[in-house]
C-alpha cells in the first residue's frame, strides 16, 4: 500500500479497499500494494478473511443458544452466507447481529428448525437489555400507594432493559435448555411461549410469561393504561390473572415508574 495516501482520496481508498471485504468474489482493489508497489493479492486475501472470522466469531457470542442447537459446522456456514450479505453498520462489535434472526427464519436450510429464529430472537434481546441503560425498578409500595379508583388509567415507563419476545414455538424453554452446559434433553410439545427480558438486579433473566401476559406488557410498554392493557390481555386468553402478572412484572423489575395522576382511561 503506497506510504502516502492524498487526503482528497483517502475516503475513495476507504470505500474501496471495504467494498470486497465481505464478497470473495471481488477482486483486491489496484490502490492496494504491498512492499517495492507489488499488488497484495493475497495479503488482502487474508485480511478479508480475518474480518470475515471475526464477525462470525461475533455472531457465534452473541447467539450460543443458536450455535449449540444447529452445531458448530451449521452455524458458522450459515453465519458465513450472513457476513457477506449483510455488513456492519456499527463501529461497535456487539450491535452486529441483529437481523440475524430474520436471516435465519429465511435461511432455507434452518427451515425444519421453525422455531430457530424465535430463540435467536431471545439471545438477541438477552444482549441488548445486557447492554441497556441502568434504572432503578418500580417497586410494590410505588404501585401500592396508587389509589383504586385511579389504577385504571394508570400508565407505565419501561425499564430500558426491558424486551418481549412473542414465538408460536416453545422458543423459551428452547433458549432456556441450550444456555446451560447441561446435557439437553428432548423438549416435548409445541405450545407457544413469549418471553419477558428484563435486568433486575443488574442481572438479564428471561421469565416465560403467563396466558395474556404478552398482550399486558405489550400495552403496557406501547404507554396504554392498566385498565385497556388489562382488556386486551383477556381478550387474548380467558385464563388472564391480572395480580399475578402485576406481581410477575414487578419481580421482572420491567418498569421504572407510574403515571396515576392524569385520568388517561377519561382522555
Amino acid at each position: 500500500m503506497p506510504a502516502e495516501i492524498p487526503f482528497g482520496s483517502r475516503l475513495g481508498f476507504a470505500s474501496a479497499f471495504a467494498a470486497g471485504l465481505l464478497d470473495p468474489r471481488q477482486a483486491a482493489p489496484a490502490a492496494v500494494r504491498g512492499p517495492n508497489g507489488k499488488a497484495a493479492r493475497k495479503r488482502y486475501a487474508v485480511y478479508r478473511n480475518n474480518v470475515t472470522v471475526s464477525l462470525i466469531e461475533a455472531l457465534a457470542a452473541t447467539f450460543p443458544a443458536t450455535r449449540r442447537i444447529t452445531g458448530d459446522e451449521f452455524f458458522r456456514a450459515m453465519a458465513r452466507f450472513h457476513v457477506r450479505k449483510t455488513p456492519p453498520s456499527s463501529p461497535l462489535l456487539f450491535e452486529y447481529g441483529r437481523d440475524f434472526p430474520d436471516f435465519i427464519a429465511a435461511y432455507e436450510y434452518a427451515w425444519p428448525m421453525p422455531w430457530l429464529a424465535d430463540v435467536a430472537r431471545i439471545e438477541r434481546a438477552w444482549l441488548d437489555a445486557y447492554h441497556a441503560a441502568d434504572a432503578a425498578p418500580l417497586t410494590p409500595e410505588a404501585l401500592a400507594a396508587i389509589p383504586p379508583e385511579r389504577l385504571a388509567g394508570t400508565t407505565f415507563t419501561p425499564h430500558p432493559a426491558t424486551r418481549l419476545v412473542r414465538s408460536s414455538y416453545p422458543a423459551v424453554t428452547i433458549f432456556a435448555a441450550n444456555r446451560a452446559d447441561r446435557p439437553v434433553e428432548r423438549i416435548e410439545g409445541d405450545t407457544p411461549e413469549d418471553a419477558l427480558v428484563s435486568r433486575p438486579r443488574l442481572e438479564v433473566c428471561v421469565r416465560r410469561l403467563p396466558p395474556g401476559g404478552a398482550a399486558f406488557i405489550a400495552h403496557l410498554i406501547a404507554g396504554e393504561a392498566l385498565g385497556s392493557a388489562a382488556e386486551a390481555a383477556f381478550a387474548e386468553s380467558a385464563a388472564f390473572d391480572l395480580s399475578a402478572n402485576i406481581a410477575g412484572m414487578l419481580e421482572a423489575g420491567a418498569f421504572t415508574a407510574v403515571d396515576w395522576e392524569n385520568d388517561h382511561d377519561g382522555e
